[in-house]
């Protein structure tokens, strides 16, 4: 189930950056590339934390520029989530991490990733809000119906 809803999170948020980059209202609107940015930086800190990597805060609190430029955090987070999902260590979901952000608590790889895709997906859901206000057509990221078919990401 994790697996799908990593898999079903890259193919949502590459929906709606497609969907973004059709509006250039929504593109250039900075209240919807401060939410996209959010949206990217609590998966890369989440990614990050489960991977032992070190996580350079204030550099990647960052608001890049361009939508661009957002979009290629987006592919290259899911590419590299993927890429661990595919390899994982047998027991690794169970395997606890502790944030700094949530002091005396640790949190399963399960739970956390859980937390990144339910992150996500409610703040997609206000992105694609702000999307329709700007004139936009929000892309169907349903769950259910992605389930169907199961279709890969498509980040161009």
């Amino acid at each position: 189930m994790l697996e799908q809803l990593l898999h079903h999170k890259g193919y949502a948020n590459a929906e709606l950056l497609k969907a973004i980059r059709l509006s250039a209202e929504a593109a250039k609107d900075p209240q919807l590339k401060r939410l996209l940015h959010h949206i990217i930086l609590a998966n890369r800190f989440w990614l990050a934390l489960i991977l032992g990597l070190p996580f350079a805060l204030e550099e990647e609190s960052q608001v890049p520029d361009s939508l661009e430029s957002i979009a290629a955090q987006y592919r290259e987070t899911y590419e590299r989530e993927i890429e661990w999902m595919n390899q994982i260590p047998e027991g690794d979901l169970d395997r606890r991490v502790e944030t700094p952000f949530i002091p005396g608590q640790s949190f399963s790889i399960s739970e956390a990733l859980m937390q990144v895709s339910l992150h996500s997906h409610g703040h997609r859901a206000q992105c694609a809000s702000r999307l329709r206000l700007l004139g936009g057509v929000p892309p169907n990221m349903d769950f259910i119906l992605w389930l169907k078919d199961q279709p890969e990401a498509d980040w161009e």
